[in-house]
């Protein structure tokens, strides 16, 4: 049996409404990185796209920004003076699958001069699955082997994602 391709819905579904948004915003030590979040369900799995501003970076041609990103259990961005965004928990992983197979876990973000832009396809997760979950961009890129957590970091920002229209 030939499979269908996934470009036909691909791109046009980029261009509807999305099923559910995250508004990111940076913790206090990074109060500069704000950026959206996009969940839009296709026949083919979720599609995620990201666009993050005001993202740390380097100015030498070496310095290279990869920064974990990731949907954390939690279900707020709020935390304490020693996690400020402990209330996102851990990555979200609902079939309790080793590390780099949480449901949660999500292609790495690459800076350029403090932005960044992320569009991918997903099986693991649908965009109802994920609403009041959070979404975390992590100081450093995450290594998919380090259990639990990839050894990604310091969480830098936060988004909880909403439902689009009709609630």
């Amino acid at each position: 049996m030939k499979e269908r391709p996934l470009e036909p819905e691909f791109v046009p579904a980029a261009k509807r409404v999305p099923k559910a948004k995250a508004e990111l915003k940076g913790i206090a030590a990074y109060p500069g990185i704000r950026g959206t979040v996009k969940f839009f369900e296709t026949e083919g799995g979720t599609l995620v796209s990201a666009e993050v501003w005001g993202l740390p970076f380097g100015a030498s041609p070496c310095a290279c920004r990869v920064f974990g990103f990731h949907i954390h259990g939690g279900t707020r961005c709020g935390g304490n003076g020693s996690d400020p965004l402990a209330g996102a928990m851990s990555h979200y992983n609902p079939r309790n699958c080793p590390h780099p197979c949480h449901a949660g876990d999500m292609p790495p973000l690459f800076g350029n001069r403090g932005y960044a832009f992320s569009a991918f396809l997903t099986d693991r997760f649908t965009a109802d699955e994920v609403v009041g979950r959070t979404v975390i961009i992590h100081a450093s890129p995450d290594d998919f082997k380090t259990q639990p957590s990839g050894n990604s970091g310091e969480k830098i920002a936060c988004g909880i994602i909403e439902k689009i229209g009709k609630k």
